[in-house]
């Protein structure tokens, strides 16, 4: 299988992402920022990082970067979109996905392992993975999401929402929501489900001894399941 790593000016998970995807089986290249091609690709990756610093909006001016209208046109064909962290706030930027990430809630910049639930399994990115709540990583200050009562509503009814914040035993509520992020939401769905955007980071959970190894199940469940495209 074929990806595709786009960089900005301040990613700073791009080489943990291209790690991580070679690690299971993965051919990945890295792409530029200012290209205006992706190369043939399975799966396309907006890594982690503050990009442009987070002048303006955290991934604002990445929008509107020159290979964006590839990224754009591959989402529109039903390939592939992982945004993590970073790579969230500009699928959000782009309108690739509904809504916005906010400030932390108590304004500060948070750096530590959390707990997901897995929402919905019917999708390419957690079909048949073995674990319902997941370990993973978060690195953040602007990862609070928020969107409108009809966006909520559009994104409950069509299973939109891929993982939410929890404890280890599954429960949702504030005390596990690390920043303020409506419903606890960590990561979102576009309604066909080829676009995924969330804040915690697998990238930087596939070695036991260095981390964990719950990101580990999340590339190679993706692995598997795109192998039987």
């Amino acid at each position: 299988m074929n990806s595709s790593v786009v960089i900005f000016p301040g990613s700073n998970c791009d080489r943990d992402m291209d790690v991580a995807l070679k690690k299971f089986g993965f051919k990945n290249q890295m792409v530029w920022h200012d290209d205006q091609n992706i190369p043939k690709s399975d799966i396309i990756v907006l890594p982690g990082g503050f990009s442009y610093g987070d002048y303006l909006r955290c991934g604002s001016i990445a929008s509107k970067s020159k290979i964006i209208k590839s990224v754009i046109e591959f989402a529109n064909s039903g390939g592939l979109i992982l945004g993590i962290c970073n790579g969230f706030q500009i699928l959000t930027e782009t309108g690739l996905l509904p809504g916005i990430l906010q400030q932390n809630k108590y304004l500060n910049f948070i750096c530590k392992n959390v707990f997901v639930k897995v929402n919905d399994k019917n999708n390419k990115y957690f079909k048949n993975i073995k674990k319902d709540i997941l370990e993973l990583h978060i690195a953040h200050n602007e990862g609070n999401y928020f969107c409108s009562n009809e966006e909520l509503k559009l994104l409950e009814d069509n299973n939109q929402i891929a993982v939410t914040y929890c404890n280890k035993m599954g429960l949702e509520n504030d005390e596990n929501n690390p920043n303020g992020a409506i419903k606890n939401i960590a990561g979102i769905f576009n309604k066909n489900k080829n676009v995924l955007g969330m804040m915690p980071h697998p990238e930087r959970m596939v070695d036991a001894h260095l981390s964990g190894e719950d990101g580990s199940l999340f590339f190679e469940n993706l692995l598997e399941n795109l192998k039987w495209c």
